[in-house]
């Protein structure tokens, strides 16, 4: 069963787009790349020359799931996702491998979706004929979100706070309800049951990537056989729940939020670039700002700030410039419910961590970043630590880096032997 490339062709997702554009909302830029490609690095830098020439084509496809009920039992009345799959599904369905993305990506996990494409997705370099996840093996599929944080990008589909209510025929705003990681695996659930697949060979994913396959082997141990977890967590201890919260902040200060209601010509784009900065920097590492600092001659007695006090410094103008391209293709309530989303992730959604694992079959695999300031090493070791002490079977192993968070987008291919290992045993 050839589905490479996906049933359907390119043109008919933009039919899609305008079928479905009550509830469907798209940007322009930066589709599917890593924070670390907003602030210059290179996603594909370790893949060879001969890898990027492999690239995939792949096209983006809709699901639609016309009645949904949150963990929080809400209900939803259509949501509607965009996904991409990458390689050839088996005839008994037993060769997938799920992709979940982390906070700020979307299902553009890997290939190109035209010839002239600047940009692979964010995993290339993992994902791809003969790669670690090999696509000549494996039927590889990846999902945008809900609430997506990209909600105005082209190559982006998802339901969330900026979609129209078609009860009010106006964005929902707050008054969408509160989602949970166990609401992004259940609409991966549905989309992999429209398909014929009941079980996974794999959950892979970085960062919130890694929070869903961690949660997607708690709820359904029937599914899934293996797990890697890269520079992730098995829940938001109170250190990083509080850390994130930092991220929300300055969108609530925003007098254009206006408690969520607003249109997109008057969105509070003052908070979600400073909400975006601050993701930024936390997501890599001083060692970065400085190397960076050092290209921009950067001093610490700089005429424009020591003459007025609202001019910056120029590594300041340069995090805030990129923040302000990113916020053109995102959307201020999304990022705030992806914070919570986060922020409620237990693995399991049980009372208890140790409840949540104990549910788990899987093999498990956690790949942390040691130089990570944002899920720092400590929470993969936790997790792998506590899957042993209940005769799980886990495992860690490092990647090193000065690019801290990032490493695990950007650089994971450095343990692709390990990753290819692990999938393949």
């Amino acid at each position: 069963m050839r589905l490479f490339g996906n049933t359907k062709c390119f043109s008919w997702v933009k039919q899609a787009r305008n079928t479905v554009k009550p509830f469907v909302l798209f940007a322009s830029v930066l589709c599917g790349l890593s924070l670390a490609s907003s602030v210059g690095i290179g996603v594909a830098s370790a893949a060879g020359a001969e890898e990027l020439n492999n690239t995939l084509l792949v096209e983006k496809q809709v699901f639609t799931i016309d009645h949904f009920t949150t963990f929080g039992g809400k209900h939803i009345e259509r949501v509607n996702v965009g996904w991409e799959a990458y390689g050839e599904l088996s005839e008994k369905r037993d060769n997938v491998i799920l992709i979940t993305h982390y906070f700020s990506g979307t299902s553009h996990a890997a290939g190109k979706y035209n010839e002239k494409d600047e940009t692979p997705g964010y995993w290339d370099n993992l994902i791809g004929p003969g790669k670690a996840i090999d696509t000549n093996k494996f039927y590889v599929v990846s999902v945008d979100t809900l609430v997506n944080l990209n909600a105005y990008d082209d190559n982006v589909i998802t339901t969330g706070p900026a979609s129209i209510n078609p009860k009010t025929g106006k964005p929902y705003g707050l008054t969408f309800p509160v989602v949970t990681i166990r609401d992004f695996v259940n609409v991966q659930k549905a989309l992999l049951e429209s398909l014929g697949v009941s079980k996974l060979h794999a959950v892979v994913g970085p960062s919130m990537g890694s929070m869903q396959a961690i949660d997607w082997a708690s709820a359904y141990p029937n599914w899934v056989d293996k797990v890697i977890s890269v520079i992730g967590t098995a829940e938001s201890d109170a250190w990083t729940t509080t850390a994130l919260e930092h991220w929300a902040t300055p969108i609530k200060l925003d007098p254009h939020w206006n408690n969520g209601e607003y249109e997109k010509s008057n969105a509070p784009v003052d908070g979600l670039t400073a909400a975006l900065m601050l993701v930024t920097q936390n997501a890599l590492t001083p060692d970065f700002f400085n190397n960076q600092g050092n290209k921009l001659a950067f001093k610490n007695i700089e005429q424009a700030p020591l003459q007025d006090i609202q001019q910056n410094h120029s590594i300041v103008d340069w995090l805030k410039a990129r923040a302000e391209t990113r916020s053109k293709n995102m959307d201020a309530n999304h990022l705030l419910y992806l914070v919570r989303a986060c922020q409620l992730f237990v693995a399991g959604h049980q009372e208890t961590l140790q409840a949540g694992l104990e549910r788990i079959n899987a093999k498990t695999l956690f790949i942390p970043s040691a130089s990570d300031l944002l899920l720092m090493p400590y929470l993969a070791n936790d997790a792998n630590q506590a899957l042993k002490n209940l005769n799980k079977n886990s495992a860690l192993i490092t990647l090193d880096g000065e690019l801290g968070h990032i490493e695990g987008v950007s650089n994971a291919v450095k343990q692709a032997n390990a990753i290819r290992a692990f999938l393949e045993e």
